[in-house]
């Protein structure tokens, strides 16, 4: 099993063929094809190769599934004694890609 790490919206992630991610926005339409180049690890059975800190000449592709909107965070800033309070809430973008080659 061919397994890859790379990295994307500042963010690591370890990925393998047919694996389905959900990462920060991408600006693509729905159906197309992403690459994703910044590869910092490739393992496949036993050999490892290393990347410092990227990895030349490997790519890993994808297909974007959907773009949606996260789970509403809140946000919640509370000092004591001085009846201050503020709350807020935040809904992150998110695009769901399904991994279809490491090469």
């Amino acid at each position: 099993m061919k397994l890859a790490v790379i990295e994307t919206g500042g963010k690591q992630y370890k990925v393998a063929v047919g694996d389905k991610l959900n990462i920060e926005k991408l600006d693509n339409a729905v159906g197309s094809d992403v690459v994703f180049d910044k590869v910092l690890l490739i393992a496949d059975g036993e050999s490892v190769e290393v990347g410092a800190p990227y990895l030349k000449g490997v790519k890993v592709e994808a297909k974007l599934l959907d773009t949606y909107k996260d789970k509403k965070k809140i946000v919640f800033k509370y000092r004591s004694k001085t009846r201050r309070r503020k709350k807020k809430g935040h809904r992150q973008q998110m695009t769901e890609v399904e991994i279809t080659g490491i090469k």
